[in-house]
């Protein structure tokens, strides 16, 4: 007989799946691709069930002969093991980012003269109702809250950009990008203070009240699934930390990330330019115990952001802060820094990981922007955040769009630049 292979991620079986194996019948064989839980979350599809029920599922179908776990998302491992006569998929993947798939799967195949089907993709009711039930089933509260400590355990760094609304949460969410023959896109979105309040229009002072900043993340909740970081600022008064912490777990908010600082808030860029004060150890320790103390699950994470390097205080400082913080329950350490040059964040991972292998590090490479996420995975960093470019590229294209119009009292001029609204429609998901 011959052997017919197709990939499935899913955690729910419909009529799609079902005409894909009916397909496949014809011509053999039927071998069924589990998409690991790496391989799946690098292909914006989560898992809800973990990969071991997927398998059983997956063996339970009628008309199925075996089941394998696919851990590549582009099928080399599994082309390679199984050496099929034919790959069945459905016809979606002919056009947008998972052409690059198919366009690499076919190069192999024509390699030992296997052949490629695509099946016309099921659309009915039925089906949309289940892809909607899915993708709604991500997006709740006790799915997403604890996504962030599973990314961190399966990928080798969690990618996180600044989203400030829902449009910006779309598009963390639905970017995705063919890059040397593979599929990437970003794990989670960072809800930054300076974003959120900039896009309100606002100055970056902890004016923005957490009822408004909590709007904000209803807002990106309501149409997207990823995981969610919470600039928290200072977190303010310790009595107030507590309610904040016990509200974004609630939210489904995977971590909040506070600052060692307190006082009127003030940019870390600013550095010593502006007066900023430095909590003391245990002021901040005492804060971070206090927020452990009131959540409920041990999903939420709360992570010590520490601002010696900032402030100029020196390594031995950040490090004692460091190995202090994580000792009251800081689930993770956020190392900032404003030089250009990467060469003392790197000292600090270095040296953290000398004596703790396992907390997360987070950095946030905005002045030092020429190193890369191998890079910083490579000294332990685990969480990378890009906390402000969508903000910084959006607002000076506005710009120039606007003088232009008034420059030629007209709209033609800046057309060719403008994305369409159809395709900006077509991020947004209908009912």
């Amino acid at each position: 007989m011959k052997k017919v292979y197709t990939c499935f991620s899913t955690d729910v079986i419909h009529d799609g799946h079902l005409n894909i194996i009916n397909e496949a019948k014809k011509y053999g064989n039927v071998i069924i691709g589990a998409l690991s839980d790496k391989a799946s979350i690098r292909y914006n599809k989560f898992p809800t069930i973990p990969q071991e029920e997927r398998v059983k599922l997956y063996r339970s179908i009628e008309g199925v002969d075996q089941v394998v776990i696919q851990n590549d998302m582009m099928y080399d491992d599994v082309i390679t093991l199984v050496q099929p006569d034919y790959i069945v998929h459905g016809d979606n993947w002919q056009e947008g980012p998972e052409k690059a798939i198919r366009d690499h799967v076919e190069e192999l195949l024509k390699q030992y003269g296997g052949e490629l089907i695509d099946v016309p993709y099921t659309y009915n009711d039925k089906v949309k109702k289940i892809d909607l039930q899915l993708r709604e089933k991500l997006a709740m509260p006790e799915y997403r809250r604890k996504r962030l400590r599973q990314l961190i355990e399966m990928t080798p760094i969690v990618k996180t950009m600044e989203a400030h609304s829902g449009l910006t949460g779309l598009i963390v969410e639905k970017t995705v990008v063919d890059h040397e023959g593979k599929l990437d896109q970003f794990d989670a979105m960072w809800v930054s203070s300076l974003c959120d309040s900039t896009a309100k229009g606002k100055p970056d002072i902890e004016l923005v009240d957490m009822t408004s900043r909590f709007r904000t993340i209803d807002d990106i909740m309501e149409v997207t699934t990823k995981p969610i970081i919470f600039d928290g600022d200072t977190g303010g008064l310790t009595e107030h930390f507590v309610y904040t912490v016990r509200s974004l777990e609630r939210m489904g908010v995977s971590a909040i990330i506070i600052e060692d600082k307190k006082g009127l808030k003030k940019n870390s860029l600013f550095g010593t330019e502006v007066e900023q004060t430095q909590a003391t150890i245990e002021e901040m320790s005492a804060k971070i115990a206090a927020g452990k103390a009131a959540q409920l699950t041990d999903d939420f994470m709360i992570i010590a952001r520490i601002e010696s390097l900032i402030l100029e205080r020196g390594m031995e400082d950040a490090l004692e802060r460091a190995f202090a913080f994580v000792k009251a329950g800081a689930d993770g350490i956020m190392i900032h820094s404003r030089k250009k040059d990467p060469a003392e964040i790197v000292e600090f991972c270095d040296k953290f990981r000398e004596e703790d292998k396992t907390t997360p590090i987070v950095v946030v490479p905005s002045s030092f922007n020429t190193i890369t996420e191998d890079e910083l995975a490579s000294h332990g960093v685990n969480i990378v955040i890009y906390a402000n470019q969508l903000t910084r590229s959006a607002f000076p294209a506005m710009q120039k769009t606007a003088e232009d119009i008034l420059r030629y009292h007209r709209a033609k001029e800046v057309d060719d630049r403008l994305m369409s609204i159809k395709d900006i429609i077509t991020l947004i998901h209908v009912i």
